[in-house]
């Protein structure tokens, strides 16, 4: 019995091993032999391993939802202002003091300023359990344990983004394409007028004339619309376009005084210019659109990440495991200043 204990040890510290060397790209016979030798030295816990491939998977979990959504990264983050593990709070400055030119009253009147604040929650998404049943478990390896938590990785980022999208588009402000017609994609029907980069022209005039900062501009494009809006730029255009390219942080070029990142799907508006729920199919009278935002118009906040694991699971023969994310985000002036939304108009 002893030799066996000793056998699943090693496995264990095996299993752990290769997650500290695929998280810090490192050779896996480094910290395998690190950890032989500190259980040598120092008693493992009853369930210590467990919490530490667990502690492994939360930091997995935190860095790929990152490199998932970096457009995330060009908003304000409250993850440090949240309270009781829910609730966010912004402040928001009262009005500002008058000016008077050649006071000739005094004393000056004093004003208080009233400041509120904004108050936004976190939802809580999860994924449903996934079973790993025994005959799998005896030849478990990272790569299988990898394979289970991307999947569940996968669609949590996708829906976190996606909610967080349609909160964000749902006080923008719309700004109609103007380009010629393009044909519609699956689920739409009659043509849409494109997205040239003359209307980003007109989007920059626009922010500025309702005095958003002209740094740290961003714009996510749809997929769909950027081929247009590609195809719309001049020679010049599009070597200024790339030359700022940045893949590592999501930015596919600069233009107009915005960084510009792309995705497969932003939002979707319904003919009547409401935003279309997570998860709602796109309908033939349904638009696309594109976000443009200021850096610190929008507000994200990332709570709790966890991963549960049931392993040895009594009632399912086998290993059962699912993920949680706490987030949420908002656009963080009351006033909704500083997100606009550019929505495919109809083409004749």
């Amino acid at each position: 019995m002893k030799p066996t204990r000793i056998l699943l040890g090693l496995i264990k510290l095996f299993i752990v091993a290769l997650f500290v060397a695929v998280l810090f790209d490192t050779n896996p016979v480094l910290p395998f032999v690190t950890l032989i030798v500190l259980s040598c030295i120092v008693p493992m816990p009853k369930n210590a391993l467990m919490s530490v491939v667990l502690e492994t998977w939360a930091r997995y979990i935190i860095e790929r939802f990152w490199k998932d959504n970096a457009f995330l990264k060009n908003t304000f983050d409250d993850s440090d202002n949240v309270l009781s593990g829910r609730i966010v709070h912004i402040p928001q400055p009262g009005s500002k003091p008058a000016v008077v030119k050649n006071r000739a009253v005094f004393p000056g009147t004093a004003v208080r300023r009233s400041d509120t604040d904004v108050v936004y929650a976190l939802d809580e998404y999860s994924t449903d359990p996934t079973h790993i049943p025994n005959i799998d478990a005896i030849h478990l390896s990272y790569s299988k344990q990898d394979s289970v938590m991307g999947d569940h990785m996968a669609v949590l980022n996708e829906t976190v983004a996606d909610d967080l999208l349609l909160k964000w588009a749902t006080n923008a402000v719309i700004v109609k394409t103007t380009g010629v017609a393009v044909a519609p994609i699956t689920g739409q029907t009659g043509n849409r007028k494109g997205f040239p980069h003359t209307d980003l022209q007109k989007l920059m005039i626009r922010m500025n004339v309702d005095k958003v900062p002209k740094q740290d501009r961003y714009i996510l494009i749809d997929d769909n619309m950027f081929d247009s809006f590609y195809t719309s730029l001049s020679d010049t255009n599009a070597k200024d376009f790339s030359r700022y390219a940045d893949a590592e942080n999501g930015i596919v070029g600069k233009l107009h005084g915005f960084h510009i990142m792309t995705r497969a799907s932003v939002i979707a508006f319904a003919n009547a210019g409401t935003v279309k729920a997570l998860g709602a199919a796109l309908g033939a009278t349904d638009h696309l659109a594109s976000l443009a935002w200021h850096k610190n118009s929008l507000a994200t906040a990332i709570g709790d990440m966890k991963l549960f694991q049931n392993s040895n699971d009594a009632l399912y023969y086998g290993d059962v495991h699912s993920a949680l994310v706490m987030a949420g985000g908002r656009v963080r002036r009351e006033d909704g200043l500083g997100i606009y939304a550019i929505v495919q108009d109809n083409a004749a």
